[in-house]
């Protein structure tokens, strides 16, 4: 072999050797800061102003501030300086066709919606209460979601009351949309400091059903809803044992038409789905430290569910890419960045489901624009 030939041979060893996987191969996603400087523990995301742009409503601050952060430029405007808010909701509360802001404070528990007026840049916005644990009302707010429970046509809101004391201790409830009635489907049925909230059919009976998870109590459950679901729900253990479990929801992972969970230990380490109708494990992470997020939806376009979530110790922002048969490839999209709360919102109104960051740590609003279809 001559000279010319032995170099050629070591530089493409070199390269390859330097080469990435073929699979971390992607388009970055492009990073967009709405908001610095600003301790915040929700985001919520919407065309609150009515200009066709996507605004975004963060709380936090020193006092528990909910802000207007308003698109383009992220004009800061602040709506109220109390009551502070742990997570919260987008929802068109009076049905007047723009969307209001619902947002709920941990403990004392305080669950609340601000009415969007008509000049929401200059105008008040409106408090009403739902729920007030000062008043015998919930305790312990740490999930809140949306979804149909009574299958009225109405986005009703589901809530946990996770503390120990109080009226409703270690419960979960329902509030029927639009007066928001108070319905406690898990009686003092969710120990160990419940989180999250899942929706969505489990059983395939047509009934919507919820599952959550306790970072304390260590367990993933889903809860049954019977024909009135007024009533109180059975409950069914998931798995039990899952260290600082905090976050699970339902979907059909692997194609079966069967609806799985994918979950994340918020307060441990990793993600896992489990496989229905067993509930098998299949871990999908084992690496990330405090995953406190996760959002789940198709974010590459091939038409199954992925995931996605950020750690707020290991400071790593990633997806998880879903053959459809549930194996998942992790892609980090960035590190540095801490969050307590997620979600997966089309910011740019493109088509496609980019990542809204509540960066608690990271002390700030981000979001993340996809361009996984660009490839």
């Amino acid at each position: 072999m001559n000279r010319r030939v032995m170099v050629l041979c070591v530089v493409t060893f070199a390269m390859t050797l330097r080469a990435p996987a073929a699979n971390d191969r992607q388009v970055p996603w492009v990073r967009h800061v709405i908001a610095e400087n600003f301790v915040n523990f929700a985001a919520s995301a919407a065309d609150f102003t009515g200009d066709g742009l996507v605004d975004v409503i963060s709380s936090g601050g020193e006092t528990g501030e909910d802000v207007l952060f308003v698109a383009p430029k992220w004009q800061r405007v602040v709506l109220r300086s109390q009551p502070k808010a742990i997570h919260s909701v987008t929802l068109d509360v009076d049905g007047d066709g723009d969307p209001d802001f619902v947002g709920a404070q941990y403990s004392p528990a305080f669950l609340y919606w601000l009415e969007r007026p008509a000049k929401p840049l200059s105008d008040a916005w409106p408090l009403h209460v739902i729920d007030d644990s000062r008043n015998g009302g919930v305790d312990g707010i740490h999930g809140l979601a949306l979804g149909d429970v009574n299958r009225d046509g109405k986005l009703d809101l589901i809530a946990n009351s996770a503390q120990p004391e109080g009226k409703f201790p270690e419960s979960l409830a329902w509030y029927a949309a639009p007066r928001f009635e108070r319905h406690i489907f898990a009686d003092r049925d969710a120990p160990g400091l419940s989180h999250y909230l899942g929706f969505g059919d489990v059983n395939g009976d047509g009934r919507p059903d919820i599952a959550s998870a306790a970072k304390v109590g260590n367990w993933f459950a889903w809860w049954e809803a019977p024909a009135d679901p007024t009533r109180v729900w059975k409950k069914h253990l998931i798995a039990e044992q899952q260290e600082g479990a905090t976050n699970i929801l339902p979907t059909d992972v692997n194609g079966d038409e069967k609806t799985d969970f994918i979950a994340s230990r918020g307060q441990g380490k990793g993600l896992v789905w489990y496989e229905a109708p067993r509930w098998l494990p299949h871990e999908i992470d084992t690496v990330l430290v405090g995953p406190h997020t996760l959002a789940v939806g198709d974010l590459d376009g091939d038409g199954d569910s992925d995931a996605t979530t950020c750690a707020k110790d290991s400071k790593v922002l990633a997806w998880f890419e879903n053959d459809g048969k549930g194996k998942f490839t992790t892609h980090r999209i960035y590190e540095d960045q801490a969050a307590y709360d997620i979600s997966l919102v089309d910011m740019d109104k493109d088509g496609d489901r980019d990542i809204l960051v509540a960066g608690q740590d990271s002390k700030n609003v981000v979001w993340y624009e996809n361009q996984l279809k660009r490839k």
